[in-house]
């Protein structure tokens, strides 16, 4: 081999054996997926902002990526894409373990990209309305994770129509995720004034019409985002906003009274958003009766589309004892597409999972439904010790399960349609629990 082909061999040879460092490999990770959570004044326990921050916590980063614990993003590869996915890649995985496996190296200071600038203020511009919690709700100190509702009362208008919402906790720290709803039956109104203090206990499942209902949501580290041109949720005359939040104690007694920026849409869409829901009524129907100590009690629904729609999103909900969930679609050719998969679910993380296009589903798809519940002494997150019966209930130690698909009606005209097909599908349910029960049957 000629001299100079030997020197081009061996410098290649040194490079790829350059261990990661963290300036040049490691900060671009941890800035684009991490920083948004770790650093000042967010809900993140400690900063990831430099280098001795992160070499403080190499190891920790190391194992709870590679367990892709963190970053926070528990729907697995689907048979769609996500928007703003928060998954790492193997490689950005590999390169975290490599570079603490190497003693964490710096770099090259000059090599450190330039952090990334988070919006003060409003991140969508001016809303439309500001309203805020009426009352602080204290979050004590030490003590398990709380879950509360609370009920703010709108001014006086019209049926509006919701584009986006953009929610400022004041609490950052203990302030974990929030879900928001229109209630125009007045009960959680009720509900807020009859507790005593601010809001009121756990999730509950709210009586909603098909003009009430979700609104949307915000997690720790998620931004906020308008909904695409056209689209909008309805916000009827006459409701209260249902904040329903998950706090996890920081260490330190906090106080929120949240403040969220509503951003409407000028004019009623000319296409309704719906969701199609397996099982209906968050599994109320389903039968859920978990014995204990059974580590998989499966809960199955489906739904057949009688019409063709467009699917923007997904998202599951169901309490601790929940260990997976599944949504599927059957096309009339028979062809499967995995449309939300959660092999590890976690109550603390309940995300909606927008697609990044919308997914046409033809009339006849057939949407199936899978829920997995372990209430045996085997899984940490059961929080009976020992391990008790549960059925279905609004309580948090109760259970319930569904997953929800967000569509549009391809045909507007047709949206009638759906609804009765959904009307027969609780109808359905209804009749197979009481032919259950007369038969004896626990489910």
């Amino acid at each position: 081999m000629r001299p100079l082909a030997l020197l081009a061999l061996c410098a290649s040879t040194v490079a790829a054996a350059e261990p990661p460092s963290f300036t040049k490999d490691v900060a671009p990770i941890l800035f684009e997926n991490c920083m948004s959570c770790h650093r000042e004044g967010e809900a993140a326990p400690f900063p990831l902002t430099s280098y001795s921050e992160a070499k403080k916590r190499g190891a920790l980063i190391s194992a709870v990526t590679e367990a892709r614990y963190m970053p926070p993003w528990h729907a697995a590869p689907a048979d769609v894409r996500y928007r703003d996915e928060r998954r790492l890649s193997e490689e950005q995985i590999g390169t975290l373990k490599a570079w603490v496996e190497a003693g964490m190296p710096e770099g090259d200071p000059g090599r450190l990209p330039a952090p990334p600038e988070f919006a003060e203020g409003w991140q969508l511009g001016e809303p439309d309305l500001v309203v805020r919690m009426p009352e602080a709700f204290e979050v004590p100190a030490e003590g398990p994770d709380l879950y509360r509702s609370f009920a703010i009362p709108l001014p006086a208008g019209g049926d509006r129509w919701v584009r986006a919402i953009e929610f400022r906790p004041s609490a950052r720290g203990a302030s974990h995720h929030a879900l928001f709803f229109a209630d125009p039956s007045g009960e959680a109104l009720e509900a807020d004034s009859a507790d005593g203090g601010p809001g009121f206990a756990g999730m509950r499942e709210l009586r909603r019409s098909e003009r009430g209902g979700g609104l949307g949501g915000w997690a720790v580290g998620g931004a906020p985002q308008m909904l695409p041109d056209g689209l909008a949720r309805p916000l009827p005359a006459g409701s209260a906003l249902v904040v329903q939040m998950h706090f996890h104690p920081s260490g330190k007694i906090e106080r929120e009274q949240a403040s969220l920026g509503l951003y409407f849409a000028p004019e009623a869409p000319q296409r309704t958003l719906t969701g199609v829901q397996t099982p209906p009524l968050f599994g109320r129907l389903a039968g859920i009766d978990i014995p204990a100590g059974e580590s998989r009690y499966v809960v199955k629904d489906s739904f057949e589309l009688p019409i063709a729609v467009d699917a923007y999103g997904v998202g599951g909900h169901a309490h601790y004892l929940c260990s997976e969930m599944k949504m599927t679609a059957t096309l009339p050719g028979g062809e499967v597409k995995t449309l939300l998969w959660i092999d590890r679910w976690d109550f603390a993380w309940q995300e909606r999972y927008y697609f990044r296009e919308p997914l046409r589903l033809p009339a006849g798809t057939v949407l199936e439904t899978e829920l997995i519940y372990d209430n045996s002494a085997a899984n940490p997150a059961n929080p009976h010790r020992p391990p008790r019966h549960v059925a279905w209930g609004r309580g948090s130690e109760d259970e319930m399960g569904s997953v929800s698909l967000e569509v549009l009606a391809a045909k507007e005209s047709e949206l009638a349609e759906l609804r009765a097909a959904q009307r027969r599908q609780i109808r359905q349910a209804i009749a197979n629990r009481f032919l259950s029960a007369i038969s004896g049957g626990s489910r």
